[in-house]
């Protein structure tokens, strides 16, 4: 497990900490970021039904989202969101801070691909300390922008010592290289997948709403994100909404990985 001291609970974490206990049927919505125009609207669902998720984060390209600009996940212009969302009692972890997807293991490391950043879609050479720094950078960009405004030194809430590989793909050597330095991955369950990335014209919402009604059980992990490039009909807010309301009435709850019996006791991330 991560080392390093966790700071005194706000009393919005141990809100958030009591609402999580207090679900007895749990699954466990996870969001990984995206080109952000969906984000706001996802923000305002989650508000409007009281769910907390845990948000994984990378620096990816963004849209044009009202009066942000083109950017990044992780620029100014989103930082305020981010703190607003940190303020509610969401949680948090990694996703890279250039959406660095693995794609082999090779000698003194490993054969990835970003997908963000200067160097997106090339195939690049990381070694064990690069991939720790790739996870470690968005948790010290989360703190500088959970903090409190004007306060010299304020360092916010920590992410948690969590990540998800992007795409999903590791190697039992890239697990152990992010264990050496903290870190601890979560995937997600098979049942748990929302399809959100998937192609529109193949998989539209109805039917991706419906096979998630029937399928999510109890202890689920799911996954939905910030808004997908590739996909022409966009999942969230759409689906998101009556698929929060639908598990509802099947008697399922919504926690964030502060209750998960795998991942409840994680600390802050090293930085």
């Amino acid at each position: 497990m991560p080392t390093g001291a966790a700071p005194a609970p706000s009393v919005t974490s141990v809100a958030a900490a009591q609402a999580d206990a207090a679900c007895a049927h749990p699954v466990y919505l996870t969001i990984d970021t995206g080109h952000m125009g969906v984000a706001p609207l996802v923000a305002d669902v989650l508000a409007r039904q009281g769910v907390k998720a845990t948000f994984f984060l990378a620096n990816e390209r963004t849209q044009a989202v009202g009066p942000r600009p083109e950017g990044s996940t992780l620029d100014d212009a989103w930082a305020p969101w981010w703190q607003q969302l940190a303020a509610q009692g969401h949680d948090f972890g990694s996703h890279t801070w250039a959406h660095v997807v693995w794609r082999a293991d090779e000698a003194g490391g490993f054969r990835v691909q970003p997908t963000a950043g200067p160097r997106s879609g090339q195939r690049l050479h990381m070694t064990p300390a690069d991939y720790c720094e790739q996870l470690a950078r968005p948790a010290r960009r989360f703190a500088q922008m959970t903090g409190q405004p004007g306060q010299t030194g304020q360092t916010g809430q920590p992410m948690r010592a969590m990540f998800r590989a992007p795409g999903g793909k590791t190697s039992p050597a890239l697990l152990a290289a992010a264990q050496s330095c903290g870190w601890t991955h979560v995937p997600w369950t098979p049942n748990g997948f929302l399809g959100d990335e998937l192609a529109s014209d193949r998989f539209p919402n109805a039917r991706l709403l419906a096979r998630a009604l029937k399928n999510v059980r109890e202890g689920d992990i799911l996954l939905m994100h910030l808004g997908i490039w590739s996909r022409q009909d966009p999942w969230a807010p759409a689906v998101l909404e009556p698929l929060i309301v639908g598990l509802k009435a099947k008697g399922l709850c919504f926690a964030t990985l502060r209750a998960h019996p795998q991942f409840a006791r994680i600390g802050a991330a090293p930085r």
